[in-house]
């Protein structure tokens, strides 16, 4: 069902763009903000999902945080967010999109002295930012570990060479994110794309909030040391149905199919739903599958705690 926007919001947010366009190198000049200490309450707080135990191999990772326009009225999501990779040991510092460039330079730094796995999350114009900020990494030779656009703004620019894993979560109709993010020609990273579009009780200005999705991307976090992949990475985009729980694969891996096997069978032995292989592999559904057929599947590049937390309410 089409959503109402609110002009204030609306006009915040295209502020929030101009600002960014008309300062140099993309407003990164701006002094650093101090992250909020104490975010409000989600507006969306389902049951959450337990963590997978983190690996004991390897540094935890640096993440870089950063919030849309008016950020701190309406990407408070995001400060949560920080909260739990902290809490889950990983450095977390949340910033305003507007100094991408310092936070990028002093990322830099920070690695040169003392590399760690790099992890870059962003709600709205920020998501915009990790995307500046992977591709800033990129001329350095640095690999962004793992990049996350939350309903990133349209501006967004493609998946870089360098980024290991991508994660977007949009809205593909709202008009104050919806950022379609796509992979760079010769992307041989794990990419993998939601639309929440058909979930009515997720709007631009909750989806950072979802409790479901923010302890599925501390779990992803946690797992960088030991995330290992089987087979080439498949990227994956799908259209989460309504109602449908929203799980956050990592990439698609290609398998054969075996004599006997069908849509369910395939879905069970992976522990994915039939709707995301219909999706994914167009007009499997109409024909009996082949020996030997080539199936896409969503993968997860490490093992995940079950799914099983409710939908989140209709945020008020």
């Amino acid at each position: 069902m089409d959503r109402k926007i609110n002009p204030a919001r609306a006009v915040a947010a295209l502020t929030g763009v101009l600002l960014w366009i008309s300062l140099p190198d993309g407003g990164f000049n701006l002094a650093a903000a101090e992250p909020i200490s104490a975010p409000t309450e989600s507006l969306i707080s389902p049951a959450p999902i337990p963590l997978a135990a983190p690996s004991e191999a390897g540094p935890r990772g640096r993440a870089y945080l950063f919030r849309g326009a008016l950020g701190p009225f309406f990407s408070r999501g995001i400060d949560a967010l920080g909260e739990r990779l902290e809490d889950a040991g990983i450095t977390a510092n949340v910033y305003e999109f507007t100094i991408c460039r310092l936070i990028a330079d002093n990322a830099i730094r920070e690695y040169r002295e003392n590399p760690a796995p790099i992890i870059l999350i962003g709600h709205s114009m920020g998501g915009f930012c990790a995307l500046k900020f992977a591709e800033i990494l990129e001329k350095e030779g640095i690999k962004a570990d793992l990049v996350v656009a939350i309903d990133p703004a349209h501006v967004t620019p493609d998946v870089p060479l360098n980024v290991d894993r991508f994660i977007n979560i949009f809205l593909s109709k709202d008009i104050l994110g919806g950022g379609d993010v796509k992979p760079k020609p010769g992307y041989r990273g794990h990419y993998a794309s939601f639309d929440l579009s058909q979930h009515d009780e997720v709007s631009h200005i909750n989806i950072e909030k979802m409790a479901t999705l923010q302890e599925q991307l501390v779990t992803k976090a946690l797992q960088l040391a030991a995330a290992k992949a089987d087979g080439d990475a498949v990227p994956i985009r799908c259209v989460v149905p309504a109602k449908a729980a929203v799980e956050l694969w990592d990439s698609g891996v290609t398998i054969l199919a075996r004599p006997g096997d069908d849509l369910q069978s395939i879905a069970a032995a992976y522990h994915v739903p039939v709707w995301s292989i219909t999706q994914l592999n167009k007009g499997v559904e109409r024909n009996p599958l082949v020996p030997g057929k080539r199936i896409i599947v969503p993968r997860h590049l490490a093992p995940l705690a079950e799914i099983s937390a409710p939908l989140p309410p209709q945020a008020r």
